[in-house]
């Protein structure tokens, strides 16, 4: 899939193409029926299949006091969607000055002018534009007048009537539920960031740990995950099982934010990598231990009960979190206690 960062830098191969318009934070269920119907009009049509997405999110420039909430960072998401097959992504970047486009705008000078697309693809509630002035009416009213075609996708809800939308994966994850993000998402979610130096205060204790700052992607809940990881290298990645700790480490009084992840049976240097995590279950929540003694007996606990429930995944020690794995969404969870 080819990256373009500017809809004034594209070549005139990619004109004509059939292209979803979203932010696909995510790119969870209900976006993938957005980016399956551009790809499959593309097809039928002979044009190039493409999306367009807007870097950075567009709440990142409006309301940077937030915090973090993004589901996939830019490497992530562009993953997500080369493996449904698109050829392109256009890749806007967001700013004040973008911002500032009116609706009308942005039809005329990014969709006809700079992209040519032949037909564009979006939610039923997409909005565009200054202001948010532009939705699917005034698209399709625009569509009509410079020659390309406009469809809409309504929203896409599971078998319990929950709607596959980016505010409820984040709420679920929030919430401690990764099993519920996951049934949302198609996939287990995933932080990814580079390997960092720290303390090494887990070598002591016989549990090293990989540490990861997560950056601006969303804060789940704190505590103890089973997780699986993976070292990133495209299709050649190999995935580990293993046990993380999210949060700011009481025992030892620190107050940064850290993902700590524990490789089941690995002696392996990871700094400097890029980690892939997928939080499969929430095992418990952070405490304070009264020392290391009583925390390492925790945390053997913790990576039995990681054990159990990691077995239980179809592909088990193989298969990549982002495979669809819909019996893996119903497997046992932890052990009440």
């Amino acid at each position: 899939m080819r990256i373009f960062r500017h809809y004034e830098e594209v070549s005139p191969d990619v004109r004509g193409a059939v292209i979803a318009l979203g932010n696909f934070d995510g790119v969870h269920r209900g976006h993938r029926v957005v980016l399956g119907t551009a790809l499959r009009i593309a097809r039928e049509t002979g044009a190039p299949a493409a999306a367009m997405t807007f870097e950075p999110h567009p709440r990142m420039v409006f309301r940077p006091d937030l915090e973090p909430f993004r589901l996939t960072s830019f490497r992530t998401k562009s993953r997500h969607i080369a493996a449904l097959g698109l050829d392109f992504l256009y890749a806007q970047h967001f700013d004040t000055a973008f911002a500032s486009k009116t609706a009308e705008d942005f039809v005329r000078d990014v969709l006809v002018a700079g992209l040519g697309v032949s037909h564009v693809v979006v939610g039923a509630d997409y909005v565009f534009g200054k202001g948010r002035q532009g939705d699917v009416a005034f698209l399709r009213q625009m569509a009509a007048d410079h020659g390309f075609d406009v469809t809409s996708v309504g929203s896409v809800t599971a078998e319990d009537g929950t709607i596959y939308s980016s505010t409820n994966i984040r709420g679920a994850l929030r919430d401690a539920r990764p099993r519920d993000a996951a049934r949302l998402l198609g996939r287990f979610w995933e932080i990814e960031g580079r390997v960092e130096h720290g303390d090494k205060r887990g070598r002591t204790i016989g549990f090293p740990t990989a540490n990861v700052s997560i950056g601006e992607l969303l804060r789940p809940a704190v505590g103890v995950y089973a997780v699986r990881a993976g070292v990133d290298a495209g299709e050649n990645t190999v995935w580990m099982d293993g046990v993380a700790n999210f949060g700011r480490r009481p025992t030892f009084d620190k107050q940064t934010l850290l993902l700590e992840v524990h490789l089941f049976d690995r002696q392996i240097d990871l700094y400097g990598e890029h980690l892939r995590v997928a939080l499969v279950d929430h095992l418990r929540g952070e405490r304070k231990f009264s020392g290391l003694e009583e925390l390492k007996a925790q945390i053997q606990r913790d990576e039995a009960e990681a054990r159990r429930i990691l077995a239980t995944l179809p592909g088990h020690g193989e298969a990549a979190p982002e495979v669809a794995w819909p019996d893996a969404f119903d497997a046992p969870g932890p052990a009440s206690s």
